[in-house]
């Protein structure tokens, strides 16, 4: 397998320190943080990200456009931090059939990670910028009490209100049993066409293809089956640079069937809820993520691409949700033209998306 650019590099942040910092969570897990540091900027101020699933920090660091973290330390934040959950594609933990869901996420992954950030950086401002499962589990994580001290949250495409097209909810609630007993795959792979010919992995891609006449990449082809529905579902062709299209099998890696029944449970209820409730592993989160929402003071600016064929309008639903709880607290951003992923990795998301965040991010500091 050839790579346009080679796997985890953060070339894409010239001029900046970058330190890895490993961290443990209390349910036995290793995960890794990425620290940027350019000297100049406001030295009280820390931003940190978090992908969503099947991503990682790769999709903030991308070297073929501007990328946010380089944007970040261009504009006046000389910190910033990408976080790697157990959903990365820089960690093995998507490749098995295992049991995670988003409330491991919310008791174990944000707490020990944002830990790790206040040993290291010291006791400073930080703004967090969330995307996808990301962004509903640290919601979820924030809202649920698990952590605090945060002075803003960005939370791209969905939150506390997670909503879906009609065929991505048939997906949710038939694919996991689907994939996992009846093919016998323990996860899906974006990459599978990489695999060798008459694999599983890529008859399954092949299969895919004949579906998604849209372009000539297989691993955009398996995303649209993966997440969302459309022809692409997870951005605008459009809105993505060359390089960007063809390493989607880089940039996504797999990912494990539970986390899309946590999500379809969400779906149903019409708002975060914890998948185990009577798990006491989980007794320090609430069951209902909203009841709590008038006490927490973080302002959170919902963010989402007008053409989302994710999460649809989740974050505007989101957004009237607390708007009736603490009128004016939150602040809802819908950006034109972008979806759901492209938000993030288009290649004039700097000229379109970015400005929109640091404003928000400006005003919240001191």
């Amino acid at each position: 397998m050839r790579h346009r650019i080679p796997l985890f590099t953060t070339d894409g942040v010239p001029n900046a320190q970058v330190s890895v910092h490993p961290f443990n969570t209390e349910d036995g897990l290793g995960l890794s943080s990425l620290r940027f540091q350019r000297e100049g900027g406001d030295g009280d101020e820390i931003v940190v990200i978090v992908h969503g699933l099947t991503t990682s920090s790769d999709m903030f660091i991308m070297p073929e456009h501007q990328n946010l973290v380089s944007f970040l330390l261009d504009n006046g934040y000389d910190e910033v931090w990408t976080i790697d959950t157990r959903m990365s594609n820089r960690l093995p933990y998507n490749r098995s059939m295992h049991r995670f869901n988003l409330d491991d996420l919310a008791r174990y992954d944000f707490p020990a990670a944002l830990r790790k950030v206040r040993e290291v950086a010291g006791e400073r401002r930080i703004h967090m910028i969330v995307h996808c499962l990301g962004s509903v589990s640290f919601m979820m994580s924030l809202f649920g009490g698990s952590v605090d001290g945060i002075a803003s949250v960005i939370a791209n495409s969905a939150a506390l209100t997670p909503r879906v097209p009609a065929w991505s909810r048939v997906k949710l609630t038939i694919a996991p049993n689907i994939v996992e007993w009846g093919l016998g795959l323990p996860y899906l792979d974006p990459s599978w066409s990489e695999e060798p010919r008459l694999s599983r992995g890529w008859l399954f891609s092949k299969a895919v293809d004949l579906f998604h006449r849209e372009c000539d990449v297989p691993a955009c082809h398996m995303l649209s089956l993966i997440w969302g529905t459309g022809w692409p579902a997870l951005y605008n062709h459009e809105n993505l640079h060359a390089v960007t299209h063809a390493r989607g099998g880089d940039l996504y890696g797999a990912t494990g069937l539970n986390y899309y029944r946590h999500v379809l449970k969400m779906v149903t209820a019409g708002h975060a809820v914890k998948y185990e409730p009577d798990n006491a592993r989980y007794d320090p989160l609430p069951d209902d993520y909203l009841e709590n929402v008038g006490a927490i003071t973080t302002p959170v600016q919902l963010m989402t691409g007008d053409s989302n064929h994710v999460f649809t309008d989740s974050n505007v639903v989101c957004w009237k949700e607390l708007e009736k709880v603490v009128p004016g607290r939150h602040e809802l951003e819908i950006v034109p033209g972008y979806g759901h992923q492209d938000v993030f990795m288009g290649k004039n998301a700097s000229r379109d998306v970015f400005p929109r965040m640091l404003d928000f991010l400006k005003r919240q500091s001191r």
